[in-house]
C-alpha cells in the first residue's frame, strides 16, 4: 500500500518468515489473502510478485466505486441517525488521529472503515466486498502517486462534507458531497466524469 514493495517486485516467502519469525505456511496463507485483495499476483513457477498499480485500472475503478456509493447513499438516508453518525465520527476522529501522527496507512484503514462503514447502511452485503477493493486500489494509486508533502489532515477533513449532508437529510446534497470526494480522490483533475461528458459530446 504504501510502496516500500514496488509494483512488480519480487516477495520471497522464506525470507518474510524469517523477517516475522514465522513459518511459511503463515507467510503462504497471508499472501493468498493479498491476492485475493489484489496486491500481489502469484505466477506458477515463477513466484509471488507485487501487483502493478495503473492509472487505467485506478480510473475505472473510481468509476465503479462512484456509481456504487452515491447509489447507496440514497438508500443510506433512510437510515442514518445517531448510531451510525456515532460510528462515521469515530472513523472521521481515527483519521485525524493518523494524519497527525504521520501515519498514512492508518489513516487509510480510517477512511476506507469510513466508506465501508457508510456502505453497510445501504444493506447490499453481495455488492460491499466490490467497494472494499475499489477503496483499497483506489487509496494505494493515490499514495503512491502523490506529494510526499500532501496534506494529511486535508485528506481526512474531506469527509466532513459528507457528514454534514447526510446529518441534513439532503439527498441531493448528499450525493453531490460523495460525487466530488470520490472523482478527486486521486488527481485526475477537477473530476474524471466532466472528462467523459467532454468525450462524449466530442463524439457527437
Amino acid at each position: 500500500m504504501l510502496g516500500h514493495l514496488p509494483p512488480g517486485g519480487a516477495i520471497l516467502e522464506l525470507e518474510l518468515a524469517d523477517r516475522f519469525e514465522c513459518s511459511q505456511s503463515t507467510i503462504r496463507e497471508a499472501l493468498m489473502f493479498l491476492q485475493t485483495d489484489g496486491l500481489v499476483e502469484r505466477l506458477s513457477h515463477r513466484g509471488t510478485f507485487v501487483a502493478d498499480s495503473r492509472i487505467e485500472d485506478a480510473r475505472e475503478l473510481i468509476l465503479i466505486r462512484h456509481d456504487i456509493e452515491c447509489r447507496g447513499v440514497v438508500r443510506v438516508l433512510n437510515r442514518f441517525g445517531p448510531l451510525l453518525r456515532k460510528e462515521l465520527e469515530t472513523d472521521l476522529n481515527g483519521m485525524r488521529a493518523a494524519a497527525r501522527d504521520g501515519d498514512e496507512y492508518q489513516l487509510s484503514l480510517h477512511d476506507r472503515s469510513f466508506h465501508l462503514n457508510l456502505y453497510n447502511a445501504a444493506d447490499m452485503p453481495t455488492v460491499r466486498p466490490i467497494l472494499r477493493r475499489c477503496l483499497i486500489h483506489n487509496h494505494r494509486y493515490k499514495i503512491l502517486n502523490s506529494e510526499p508533502s500532501r496534506g494529511l489532515l486535508d485528506t481526512a477533513e474531506r469527509h466532513v462534507a459528507i457528514l454534514d449532508a447526510l446529518a441534513a437529510g439532503d439527498e441531493e446534497r448528499a450525493v453531490a458531497a460523495l460525487s466530488h470526494h470520490i472523482t478527486t480522490i486521486v488527481d485526475f483533475g477537477p473530476s474524471i466524469l466532466a472528462s467523459d461528458t467532454e468525450k462524449g459530446e466530442a463524439k457527437r
